[in-house]
């Protein structure tokens, strides 16, 4: 809460120009509209529809998961639709438990607290592995599904900030991204600004709360997010390109709730040093003018000099990710999902 408080008297001092009040005023006199209350609906509509699908599970089913790897392979009865890897790691070593941070199912990039729907074989996946490109692209995924998080939770309830989307992962660009109407006129955030905003991300890792995966229909994801313009207006698409071509991913930590194709990593206790680093405007054709806020971030175990930390990639993080705009009508003619997940 301390966090908060000091990032929004920040906010409060540097943002409440004359713009930003008639901006204000002029959004909040038709909508009242606060983030605390609008997360709290998409907690509510997530537990009861995941209350919803575990109750359709109805008899419990047996099924064999092969583990594959070191330190030797075995077999475990587990149940149909409610065992996750991570019930497989409880089961194994806790060491798969702490930095496992993807499994992969029959061959397939799997998230841990994921249950699994039949009878397969299973690996676990951390982030020294010889070839990191599949978990260092769930990382990075994650970061920008906490810095969602970031957003909604670090200014005060006048100011609703309306996320839109976050491009796919692309870890060479040198930063995370999400794109989101901040609706505070022309703030330039300073440097401790930008730390304030950095610390609300980086207390996730003593939470260490774990990324939970739920396919909805595309009617209660509506209900879900009917107060943001922007994702109401990609949910026909998204839900298109599932298999079902009715369903939306959503995925929950702690409070937050965000739509993702996924995977995310396991925990919030997997990502180490995490760093907002700096908000640009930019300017799609689909929602006008957003604000392209970037982060850069380290797995919990991958040690770094603070130095090449600090100087060398932050500094790299910094500049204009040139990543995709968020573009609804090219996504479209793309035939291919938003640039949102």
């Amino acid at each position: 809460m301390a966090l908060r408080i000091t990032i929004s008297k920040l906010c409060d001092r540097l943002s409440m120009s004359k713009n930003a009040v008639h901006k204000s005023k002029r959004f909040f006199s038709t909508q009242a509209l606060t983030n605390s209350d609008v997360r709290r609906k998409r907690v509510e509509l997530f537990e009861q529809e995941q209350q919803r699908q575990t109750a359709l599970v109805t008899r419990i089913e047996k099924i064999e998961v092969k583990y594959t790897g070191l330190p030797e392979e075995c077999t475990l009865i587990m149940n149909k639709h409610l065992s996750t890897p991570y019930n497989c790691a409880m089961h194994m070593q806790e060491l798969f438990m702490d930095r496992s941070a993807l499994a992969l199912v029959n061959g397939e990039p799997w998230d841990m607290h994921r249950p699994l729907e039949d009878d397969c074989e299973l690996q676990f996946v951390h982030f020294e592995e010889e070839d990191p490109r599949t978990v260092n692209n769930a990382f990075w995924r994650s970061c920008s599904f906490v810095l969602g998080h970031v957003l909604e939770t670090a200014f005060q309830d006048q100011y609703y900030v309306e996320l839109c989307s976050f491009p796919p992962p692309n870890v060479s660009s040198g930063s995370f991204v999400y794109d989101a109407d901040l609706k505070l006129g022309n703030w330039k955030p300073t440097e401790v600004e930008l730390n304030c905003l950095s610390r609300i991300g980086l207390r996730l890792n003593f939470l260490d709360l774990k990324f939970q995966r739920l396919e909805i229909p595309l009617s209660v994801a509506t209900q879900m997010f009917s107060d943001n313009r922007f994702k109401l207006a990609q949910l026909p698409h998204i839900a298109s390109k599932s298999k079902s071509g009715t369903s939306v991913v959503v995925y929950r930590a702690g409070d937050h709730i965000d739509i993702t194709s996924g995977p995310l990593i396991a925990s919030t206790a997997q990502i180490g040093r995490y760093s907002v680093t700096a908000i640009h405007e930019i300017e799609s054709q689909s929602f006008g003018k957003l604000s392209r806020v970037q982060g850069l971030a380290l797995p919990t175990q991958i040690m770094l000099h603070s130095w090449t930390y600090d100087t060398i990639l932050r500094s790299r993080s910094k500049k204009l990710n040139p990543a995709q705009l968020p573009d609804l009508k090219q996504a479209e003619n793309q035939k291919s999902q938003i640039p949102a997940q």
